[in-house]
């Protein structure tokens, strides 16, 4: 089950404490702090993604390009140079502008 980040909201509207709650994904977002009733929100967070160990393979090119995957990395102010997948060699700033 996902671990859910909540806030409470101060009367000003702005955020206070912050507390994490494990919840189904089909549970309804709380509303109110389980212990003090006071009012809550739920903050997004960005994913955790694993890049050590057996994760480190993901990062791979090669594994990037098999799964279908196109990869570009900065090769300079404003481009970026194909390292895996398909599609174009390069692509620069000015081809989009």
């Amino acid at each position: 089950m996902p671990t859910y980040v909540y806030e409470v909201i101060n009367e000003d509207g702005t955020g206070g404490e912050s507390f994490e709650v494990i919840q189904r994904m089909s549970e309804a977002d709380l509303k109110k702090h389980p212990e003090s009733g006071l009012p809550v929100r739920r903050i997004i967070q960005a994913t955790a993604i694993n890049t050590k160990g057996s994760g480190k393979r993901f990062l791979d090119p090669a594994y990037q390009a098999s799964k279908g995957f196109t990869r570009y990395e900065k090769s300079g102010d404003g481009t970026y140079e194909k390292v895996a997948g398909e599609g174009p060699k390069n692509i620069a700033k000015d081809e989009y502008a």
